[in-house]
């Protein structure tokens, strides 16, 4: 879609700020008004809009596509999708640990321990690691403290919280940033730790770099979009 539009405007409306194209309200693809809940998401998602160019692109918009999430996926029944988020808990990467070597299993457990220390003490959810990738069965008390973090939360809450759970492979790391009590390059590195530790032994193929440098693209957006609220 080309551009059609030539002043972009913020007004006050129910629940928040809706965003305006010379006067007209700007709508999600279900037909909602974009409705932005604070005043610095309504701003940043405004400045999205003031820099398209000549084209939409919606890449360089990652924070209307996470409201527009919001409003049309999440709040329509947000307990389900808060549902759907809460399984990843069930599977959580910071629960399978490498059976070797031994360096890698230490900074597994620098990085990673912290994190499943903080989930028991935030949310009561004591998860069980193991080495290898065998699945092992969390406690269900485990995952309903966790299920109940997840189902608490707004639905643009939940809609910054998604991305950060499918990028990471972890519902604890995505809660904990959502919480602010983890600081995003550590989240990062936590994730990312097995990669690492195999470009550090073997190399990166470009392939794998585009890949990458695509999740920390929207890894980071999902970060700025929470900050935002």
């Amino acid at each position: 879609m080309k551009r059609f539009w030539k002043d972009v405007a913020l007004v006050p409306a129910q629940g928040g700020h809706d965003l305006q194209l010379d006067g007209r309200p700007v709508r999600t693809p279900g037909r909602a008004p974009l409705t932005l809940p604070s005043p610095a998401l309504a701003e940043a998602v405004a400045e999205e809009w003031r820099a398209v160019g000549e084209t939409i692109d919606p890449r360089a918009m990652p924070l209307t596509g996470l409201a527009n999430a919001a409003i049309d996926r999440i709040a329509p029944d947000p307990h389900a999708f808060a549902a759907g988020l809460s399984k990843y808990g069930e599977s959580d990467l910071l629960c399978y640990r490498a059976e070797h070597p031994l360096e890698l299993q230490l900074r597994q457990a620098a990085s990673w321990d912290p994190l499943l220390a903080w989930a028991k003490d935030r949310h009561g959810a004591e998860l069980k690691a193991t080495s290898g990738i065998v699945h092992v069965a969390q406690s269900p008390e485990a995952i309903d403290r966790l299920a109940t973090a997840v189902a608490s939360r707004a639905p643009f809450e939940l809609a910054g919280l998604s991305p950060l759970v499918t990028i990471t492979g972890s519902l604890v790391v995505a809660l904990a940033l959502l919480d602010r009590a983890a600081d995003p390059e550590d989240v990062w590195s936590a994730a990312n730790l097995d990669e690492d530790w195999q470009v550090e032994h073997w190399g990166e193929d470009e392939l794998a770099r585009a890949a990458r440098a695509a999740r920390r693209a929207d890894y980071d957006a999902a970060v700025r979009f929470l900050s935002l609220l």
